[in-house]
């Protein structure tokens, strides 16, 4: 059983990540914060505003985008330009099913990733487009990776930190490795240390992803609600 007071965290799950857990790595103040460049564009505000989309403009270089969640559709203010819209669901977890009788893949190595494989990761992730991941991404948490001869084919990990919860995030799998269980694997060890810690998992999705969500749906996830997606770019001065 979720607690009411701190799922109401799950409403804006990237401030409450810089506010609370994560607040030694956020910039900005009490109108706007982001993680570091490195750790990707991420970013929230207590409530869309223009004050916070003004807080936001120093927090990133001209050209540069952010990413926000909203429970509105955006109404960017001037200095900004959507670069990207649509619908990202949000689903949590309180009574995983873990794939416990998944075994390893005969001939791969399923371990824990490191700062070294960033570069590997960040590859992935831009053929297979999970989400923002960039070389410090792996600082949020820990990550799995299966690996064939040193090359990676598939990840999930840990993003943002709040009271209570923990994202499972970074999930995907080359092309020519899909369809062999391993994003179901991998999100399995994820999920599990998220439970044995006593913290309850959730993720985000796109809305159309409807392939990865059936995957989540049979690892006991279940949709609690939507935002809206705002990729937006600081206009060049």
């Amino acid at each position: 059983m979720i607690d009411p007071g701190s799922a109401a965290l799950l409403d804006n799950p990237i401030w409450s990540a810089l506010t609370t857990d994560h607040v030694a790595l956020a910039l900005g103040g009490d109108r706007a914060r982001r993680y570091p460049e490195q750790i990707g564009p991420l970013s929230g505000m207590p409530a869309q505003s223009q004050e916070g989309y003004q807080a936001l403009a120093p927090l990133f270089s001209p050209g540069e985008v952010a990413v926000l969640f909203f429970c509105e559709p955006p109404k960017v203010s001037e200095g900004w330009t959507l670069a990207r819209g649509g619908t990202i669901v949000q689903m949590v977890a309180p009574q995983p099913t873990l794939d416990s009788e998944l075994a390893e893949p005969p001939g791969l190595e399923l371990r824990r990733l490191t700062a070294a494989d960033a570069p590997a990761m960040v590859e992935l992730a831009q053929l297979t487009e999970p989400g923002p991941f960039r070389l410090r991404t792996i600082e949020l948490g820990t990550f799995f990776g299966i690996l064939e001869a040193g090359r990676l084919l598939s990840m999930a990990g840990k993003r943002l930190h709040l009271p209570g919860f923990v994202e499972v995030s970074g999930v995907c799998t080359h092309p020519n490795a899909r369809g062999r269980g391993y994003a179901r694997l991998l999100m399995s060890r994820v999920i599990g240390e998220i439970v044995a810690a006593g913290k309850t998992p959730f993720l985000h999705s796109y809305a159309g992803n409807h392939g990865a969500i059936r995957v989540y749906e049979a690892l006991g996830f279940r949709l609690r609600q939507s935002f809206d997606l705002a990729a937006v770019r600081r206009d060049k001065e």
